[in-house]
């Protein structure tokens, strides 16, 4: 165990009018610490991850941690981004800075408030993690994105509304007992199939249902180096861990195989020394339901075009051999840009300290994470295993 989450903090996701990035990173900042038993003397080095891009007219924000105590000053303090992935980054970025012995205890935190942006703007500010010259004239944003991709799939492997339903509706049941989750609402599989006035069609096969949330929201972790997360409380420790980079234009990769994605999975579990079938579950990046499909099929569950199987199998749900989104995932959840890979790892270290409440995975004792920015193009992921 060279790195270990050893204590977390989360606020619930949704639309806070009365919250600032100051305030939110300001209280997941004190939280995680408290958690953890450590006082900010004990901080090494600071990783903010903050995706921005527009949503905030406060920039350079990596020194607003250090607001959430006077003794925090002076601590090697850095921003961190990739698109959607900016949170895993963050986290990605804190284990090495541990791996190469520049600290024992790092602070990282992820936020985003995005609902105080008009709605036009957000869809302005997501397409730019897109490959503007080939997808900055999309309509409808990242959706319209997702929605090419999403025809694509169903051109290629036949139509999938069933799957993208069955997606939506165990995520949003799942949500249901999430303390965190923006929505909290059981929709049914039979209101995310069809459309109807309050479930229209966003983008192509896309319909509302099949559409994460535009949320404001804050995460923690603290991490500490093996030796210390020995005399901790308790342990989370990384047994894999890989980022995978892939080409920003689709044009240039076969868009529906996600291949980073698939290495990204391949090298964290090959350092594991796990397969996919040995983890407990499995917290994944549904920003679009299509997303969550082609991901089974990148992870390995299923063959390429198979992915429904999952479903129809029932091995993703919640009692199936290898639960996704316990959490209700970023359709239920909701997708804070800069907070959600930070969410991820502070979730999936709940359930393994048997500390998530209503979602626990009863007897889960190893987790795997994949958080992505952009269409397929920043892949992290992340292999837990309790310690302690």
């Amino acid at each position: 165990m060279t790195a270990a989450i050893v204590g977390w903090a989360h606020t619930p996701f949704g639309k806070f009018d009365t919250e600032t990035v100051e305030s939110l990173v300001v209280r997941v900042a004190r939280e995680a610490m408290e958690h953890a038993g450590v006082g900010p003397k004990d901080i090494d080095e600071i990783y903010l991850g903050h995706f921005n891009a527009g949503f905030s007219e406060q920039d350079f924000t990596a020194s607003l941690v250090l607001q959430a105590d006077d003794n925090l000053r002076f601590k090697p303090t850095v921003r961190v981004e990739n698109a959607c992935g900016t949170g895993s980054a963050a986290v990605h970025q804190a284990v090495k800075a541990i791996q190469a012995k520049a600290g024992k205890i790092v602070l990282v935190v992820g936020v985003e408030q995005m609902t105080t942006t008009p709605g036009p703007q957000v869809g302005k500010n997501l397409l730019r993690a897109s490959y503007l010259k080939e997808d900055g004239e999309t309509k409808a944003g990242f959706a319209g994105v997702f929605g090419k991709i999403a025809h694509a799939y169903f051109e290629r492997h036949g139509e999938q509304f069933d799957a993208l339903a069955q997606i939506a509706a165990k995520n949003h049941k799942n949500g249901v007992d999430n303390p965190y989750a923006q929505m909290r609402k059981d929709f049914g599989f039979d209101f995310c199939r069809n459309e109807s006035e309050k479930n229209p069609y966003v983008a192509g096969p896309l319909k509302r249902t099949d559409c994460s949330l535009v949320s404001d929201g804050a995460a923690a972790v603290i991490i500490a180096d093996g030796e210390t997360a020995r005399t901790m409380k308790r342990a989370v420790g990384f047994r894999g861990m890989a980022h995978v980079q892939d080409f920003l234009p689709m044009s240039k990769r076969d868009i529906l195989k996600f291949e980073g994605c698939t290495e990204a999975w391949r090298r964290a579990l090959d350092q594991a020394s796990l397969k996919i079938d040995d983890l407990s579950l499995v917290e994944t990046h549904d920003c679009f339901t299509i997303a969550e499909l082609i991901e089974y099929e990148a992870m390995g569950l299923t063959p390429e075009g198979q992915g429904k199987r999952a479903l129809d199998e029932g091995w993703v749900y919640k009692d199936g051999k290898l639960p996704v989104n316990p959490s209700g995932g970023l359709k239920a959840k909701g997708h804070p840009v800069g907070a959600t890979g930070v969410s991820m790892h502070a979730l999936c270290a709940m359930q393994l300290t048997g500390e998530a409440g209503g979602i626990q995975i009863p007897g889960a004792t190893t987790a795997g994470i994949f958080n992505m920015g952009g269409a397929a193009v920043a892949n992290y992921v992340s292999v837990l295993e309790r310690q302690r």
